[in-house]
């Protein structure tokens, strides 16, 4: 019985980071298209949104049936609480690298309005928090946007493309806060303990 639960929970884990490694690759992908300029691969990242749907099903359909089969308590129960919870912040995740990845489709149309260096740092920091789902505080994007209304107010023919930039910048960052809410789920599963950042008890 244990040992049927415990290969249960390892297939659930193992899906569970399987969906998170897409992510990163969509995000990390999103990115270099951005970068580069390359709508093949920012297509390629519009169409791998629909395998992390399909793999956000896939993963609650084995969670609900390892609750039905096995009626898991304590620790077990919180992984599974843990991976149900953060199936949807994985997929808001994949949703907002989709968006990364159709803005550079937009960008990529015309000569950058600049160097990019602010959003391809946040691209990698999004996937460094992947890859330790840890905490990590995701840089602000507040220095980027002065300087797009800069080249706004410079020449009225930049607007639509620094506006697009902008729009890059916040689905960075709601990416971003989905990890966290992530990272916070992990702790929970692992220690029982509601973590909440100082700024969330205000």
């Amino acid at each position: 019985m244990r040992e049927a639960l415990d290969r249960a929970l390892n297939q659930l884990l193992e899906e569970s980071l399987r969906m998170l490694s897409l992510v990163r690759e969509m995000t990390q992908e999103a990115t270099e298209a951005l970068v580069q300029a390359d709508r093949a691969k920012a297509q390629g990242v519009v169409a791998k949104d629909k395998e992390v749907d399909a793999l956000e099903l896939k993963v609650e359909n084995q969670a609900i049936a390892v609750i039905a089969r096995h009626q898991p308590v304590a620790s077990d129960l919180r992984l599974i609480f843990t991976v149900i919870k953060a199936l949807t912040d994985l997929e808001r995740a994949g949703d907002y690298a989709m968006h990364v990845a159709e803005d550079a489709l937009l960008l990529a149309q015309e000569p950058p309005l600049k160097r990019y260096v602010t959003l391809p740092e946040m691209g990698r920091r999004l996937t460094e928090m992947m890859d330790a789902l840890a905490k990590a505080a995701s840089r602000s994007a507040t220095a980027l946007a002065r300087e797009l209304i800069t080249y706004m107010m410079e020449d009225p023919r930049t607007i639509t493309k620094a506006l697009t930039l902008m729009r890059v910048a916040r689905s960075y960052e709601r990416l971003g806060d989905h990890l966290e809410n992530i990272a916070e789920r992990v702790i929970y599963w692992l220690t029982g303990e509601v973590y909440k950042a100082p700024e969330d008890v205000y």
